[in-house]
């Protein structure tokens, strides 16, 4: 079991959505006291969910119950999150902050907030099964004991990774923030392939996500690059070698990574919009 440092406890949560859900669970199954988890949710159904599966104290705006809270966790959508953070900000003015907000820098956070203890974080939606990867960043007033704590929490839900420089945080959210989508859309082809090739929605869905988990942890624990282990399956002539033909006639390599740089753009610009 893994304890979460007293440095960040008690905490709080700005926002009580899937994110939020899932770092909490991961939080409480893991020995910390739900009587040490604050959450601030304005919507009175998320407040119920959370209050009846995890026990933590819910609230639907910030008040001084939170100027104790040694971490808060800002896990609101972008669009709303400077509303939030001045609504906020007098009453968790000693408090560690870790955003996992997407988009929204850590400059703009910073001035909102009136502090330097901020965190960025980009994680993504496997957290949820306890699989996420998460990208974080550091201003400089953020000690090193203070991100090895982070670090430790977020291993509740995954795997975590440090970048030195903010605008890394954007190729992050290319790469796995809005990974899953990838992923998943090219689950929906292979399942549509399978079903066109007359299987079963259930027999295709079974063989196209077991493929990919497998793959996925064979990649995982190889030694091999992702390249080497394409070739070790890819017989000239073979069944395989036809499909790939096929994907390097239509481009798909060169498709993928145009897709996640108009991502890793797109991450660039939500910071420019929504950070002012």
């Amino acid at each position: 079991m893994t304890q979460v440092s007293s440095l960040l406890q008690p905490m709080a949560f700005i926002g009580g959505g899937n994110m939020a859900s899932a770092l909490i669970g991961g939080l409480v199954k893991n020995g910390t006291p739900a009587s040490a988890i604050h959450v601030v949710e304005p919507l009175e159904a998320t407040r119920q969910a959370l209050q009846a599966q995890h026990g933590v104290h819910v609230w639907p705006a910030p008040d001084d119950s939170l100027k104790d809270c040694a971490l808060v966790v800002w896990a609101v959508k972008p669009q709303v999150f400077k509303e939030a953070a001045l609504r906020t900000k007098d009453h968790v003015a000693k408090a560690l902050h870790l955003s996992v907000a997407a988009g929204i820098g850590s400059d703009s956070i910073a001035a909102w907030l009136h502090t330097e203890r901020v965190v960025r974080a980009m994680p993504n939606t496997p957290a949820l099964v306890g699989l996420g990867q998460t990208g974080l960043f550091a201003r400089s007033a953020v000690s090193e004991a203070e991100k090895q704590a982070i670090t430790d929490m977020l291993g509740l839900v995954g795997a975590s990774l440090w970048v030195n420089q903010e605008t890394l945080l954007d190729a992050v959210t290319a790469v796995s923030g809005s990974g899953p989508a990838y992923v998943f859309y090219f689950l929906e082809a292979m399942v549509d392939a399978g079903v066109q090739m007359g299987l079963t929605q259930a027999q295709a869905h079974q063989l196209a996500v077991g493929t990919f988990v497998g793959a996925a942890e064979l990649a995982r624990s190889s030694s091999d690059t992702p390249a080497v282990l394409r070739e070790k399956v890819t017989s000239k002539g073979g069944t395989t070698f036809a499909a790939l033909t096929v994907m390097q006639e239509k481009a798909v390599h060169a498709s993928v990574v145009l897709a996640m740089q108009a991502a890793c753009d797109r991450a660039h610009s939500l910071g420019k919009e929504l950070g002012d």
